[in-house]
């Protein structure tokens, strides 16, 4: 109830326009701490209309979430000689580190490829950015090695009837967000889709980041790595020291 008088208010307050997205989420940042084990992020909001709504065509929603994007290399190992070696390598500019997209249907049935290309939606143009020195000729064999990898480990989603719309107004869904998360500045993305074309564009950002113990031992390796390592040396021959007492006085 709590969350449709905010959306209300959000609505009433908006400026004139023929379809506009009115955002809501369930939180603007998310905690890792030393027990984090993931988390799951509710998106929720409405489409603000100053006109009747249109009867000839169906109106659509897209959600993107994209982690802090970085370069990187994918190689392919083969066999030579009995010893696995790299091979050829595709060097990417752009590649999130986590990257999910939820719909109210699949991509292909709502959304025009010029469109797709244009906003940069699913996650066959988020990494087409490569290096001309480093592009091989089977790129998409790489790209999909790299998508079928991070899907495998949650990071990279695809739901494509996550996304519930109710008579064109409301709209919800929830993404699971890994464990493995990167630190940064997560930017999420709504699209209000009619015939394949988009018709309004949402953007905000998330921001993940490390708290408490996690965030301490992360400040201290990356500006004082010396203390860091000194520190890291005395645990282990601590834990070791009382290992081997308590192995002692077991065997008494």
């Amino acid at each position: 109830m709590l969350r449709l008088l905010i959306i209300a208010t959000l609505l009433w307050a908006l400026p004139a326009g023929a379809e506009k997205v009115v955002l809501g989420l369930s939180q603007d940042e998310v905690a890792i701490t030393a027990t984090f084990d993931g988390s799951s992020l509710l998106i929720f909001g409405a489409v603000k209309r100053e006109e009747p709504l249109p009867q000839d065509s169906d109106l659509d929603v897209i959600i993107t979430v994209s982690g802090p994007p970085g370069p990187l290399d994918i190689r392919r190992k083969e066999r030579r000689m009995g010893i696995w070696v790299n091979t050829d390598s595709v060097h990417l500019l752009h590649a999130p580190s986590f990257y999910a997209v939820a719909s109210t249907r699949p991509l292909d049935q709502i959304l025009n490829m010029d469109d797709d290309q244009h906003h940069i939606i699913s996650v066959d143009y988020v990494m087409t950015t490569v290096g001309p020195a480093h592009a091989a000729p089977e790129l998409d064999v790489f790209t999909d090695a790299l998508v079928r990898i991070r899907s495998e480990a949650d990071l990279y989603q695809q739901h494509e009837t996550g996304v519930a719309l109710d008579q064109e107004t409301l709209f919800r869904t929830s993404l699971d967000l890994p464990a493995n998360l990167v630190e940064g500045i997560y930017s999420m993305r709504i699209f209000l889709v009619r015939n394949g074309a988009v018709v309004d564009r949402y953007d905000t950002t998330i921001e993940v980041h490390k708290v408490g113990m996690e965030r301490w031992l992360y400040n201290l390796a990356h500006e004082r790595p010396l203390a860091y390592g000194i520190m890291s040396l005395v645990i282990a021959i601590a834990a070791g020291w009382l290992a081997s007492a308590a192995f002692r006085m077991f065997q008494r």
